[in-house]
């Protein structure tokens, strides 16, 4: 589907992150008033504070008229304003301010403020799938296995920041161990172990590692995308795939492409899954489905 055109964009909110990634947000506020007042635009602020944002975003948005709502956070941030404008027209736009950003790089979203910024002057309209995972909204990776292990630690500890999750990664790599999967989607069955099992609507994480090649966010369908179990001579290797775009090559990778899956954990009546950043324990199974275009977004004009 091609990208449209859009019209001029006034009336702005902003919905702030405060302790998203590793950015000092002090002067943010003023940086984005000042930038959008200059060019005769109006920005207003809607701070989250991890206390029922989601109903909170939802009465303002009710209460308000905007023409566009920025996710001024990580990828966190953007699944919660993405959730809030489900379905209706005005359209998601992104400020990277997190310590991933993932979504906005699938969508070429400059990674700098002033850049990202822009986007209110010269962009187009997409209108993105979305997924639900168990009755949970996502826009862009869910999964399940040891990178959900990995963003638990991180999103309990005290350090943001690349590094953090870096190190998190090296300390559960040593003592991880890969379950069982059984998969039934729209289209065949799979079951056996797996290091880590990704529920794919895009293609990379904010770490700028390819898990999905090729992907769209917008075909109407999305992947699972599993690392099978590998010995500790092949991790290097594996990395190399993951980082160069050619995760298909290794012979530990496997993608399924389906409309609808239900992923079982033989064993474990729950099981920890994160979604777009935020980790969650999860029935099983867990149902994952696609919700056809059903989020407007911005995205650069040229993108």
């Amino acid at each position: 589907m091609a990208a449209e055109s859009t019209p001029h964009l006034h009336s702005l909110l902003f919905v702030l992150n405060p302790i998203s990634g590793d950015i000092d947000k002090q002067n943010i506020e003023t940086t984005i008033t000042d930038f959008c007042s200059q060019r005769g635009r109006r920005a207003e602020f809607f701070h989250t504070s991890g206390e029922n944002d989601l109903d909170k975003l939802k009465a303002h948005l009710a209460a308000n008229s905007y023409d566009a709502v920025f996710a001024a956070g990580g990828d966190g941030t953007v699944n919660l304003v993405g959730e809030a404008l489900l379905g209706g027209k005005i359209p998601l736009g992104i400020l990277p301010l997190g310590s991933g950003n993932g979504l906005s790089k699938d969508l070429g979203i400059p990674q700098d403020m002033n850049g990202a910024l822009d986007v209110i002057w010269q962009h187009k309209l997409r209108a993105l799938d979305t997924l639900h995972v168990s009755g949970n909204f996502s826009v862009h990776l869910a999964d399940l296995g040891f990178n959900a292990l990995v963003v638990e630690r991180f999103c309990s500890g005290d350090t943001r920041g690349p590094g953090a999750y870096i190190r998190i990664a090296l300390q559960e790599y040593l003592s991880y161990e890969p379950v069982t999967y059984r998969i039934e989607t729209d289209r065949e069955q799979f079951e056996g172990p797996a290091f880590m099992l990704t529920i794919a609507n895009a293609s990379t994480f904010g770490s700028n590692v390819v898990i999905n090649p090729d992907s769209r966010l917008d075909d109407g369908e999305f992947e699972l995308c599993l690392i099978e179990p590998f010995p500790a001579t092949a991790s290097l290797g594996i990395l190399y795939h993951l980082y160069t775009d050619a995760f298909d090559t290794s012979v530990y990778t496997r993608r399924l492409r389906c409309r609808r899956a239900s992923i079982q954990v033989p064993g474990q009546p729950r099981v920890l899954v994160q979604v777009d950043g935020e980790p969650l324990e999860l029935d099983t199974p867990v149902e994952v489905e696609i919700n056809p275009r059903s989020l407007q977004v911005l995205t650069p004009a040229l993108e």
